[in-house]
């Protein structure tokens, strides 16, 4: 793994902190752990999170206790076992001078609790739809089978709407949208009044029995140059 520069940190960080990269910060970020894996998840951290230094309200050498914490913790490590790997001369300290398990607990609880620590946390939280984007897809699967193999005609009319209402198409939400032309030709017209004409006849039809739900289903549109005399 290439070391870290002087240069390469102050890139990382705001304006208003570059001033503050000392060698030692940059030495201390180089040998943050003898894992070379664990190492480069700190370093790449270090450079992901640098947002929450925006306000000028932390020290960089914080900011990089906070940011090897939570890469510990996003490890799974609990929170005393990130703080020991994190502080390893505070927590050694600790436990030389016989601390309780009690009094060291509140030290780690009042450190996660930390607004820099909690800032840093919120920027490495993943969205849930992110997370569970393959349970996302197979409920999709699972409607679309719902839809088309349902006995009950009831169960089949949901499974259409909740795949309408998770297939919708995003409203925009401002900035660059791409302007289409949505007129409509007149071949687009006819076919929407015929479809409109065609489906309320078949309510009326349905209504008075002479039509059932599973033939309207099984029906298809057939253009005048497909059909032919019988």
């Amino acid at each position: 793994m290439v070391p870290l520069t002087q240069e390469d940190v102050k890139r990382a960080l705001p304006n208003h902190l570059r001033a503050s990269v000392t060698q030692n910060l940059v030495d201390t970020l180089n040998q943050i752990s003898n894992d070379p894996v664990v190492a480069e998840n700190i370093r790449d951290n270090f450079v992901s999170y640098t947002s929450v230094l925006k306000d000028g309200k932390f020290k960089t050498e914080d900011y990089l206790s906070a940011v090897t914490y939570v890469s510990f913790k996003l490890m799974g490590f609990n929170n005393e076992d990130a703080y020991a790997r994190t502080f390893p001369l505070r927590y050694s300290a600790l436990l030389g001078k016989g601390a309780s398990k009690k009094d060291i607990s509140a030290y780690v609880s009042a450190y996660h609790k930390g607004k820099l620590v909690n800032l840093i946390m919120e920027q490495s939280l993943v969205p849930v739809w992110v997370l569970n984007q393959d349970l996302a897809q197979k409920a999709i699967n699972h409607l679309a089978v719902l839809m088309t193999t349902a006995n009950s005609e009831k169960v089949q009319a949901e499974a259409a709407i909740g795949l309408l209402a998770h297939l919708k198409k995003p409203e925009p939400k401002g900035g660059f949208q791409i302007n289409l032309d949505t007129t409509e030709s007149s071949g687009m017209r006819d076919m929407r009044e015929m479809i409109e004409k065609l489906a309320s006849q078949q309510q009326e039809l349905i209504k008075s029995g002479q039509m059932k739900t599973i033939d309207v289903a099984a029906a298809r549109l057939i253009n005048k140059e497909e059909a032919t005399d019988v």
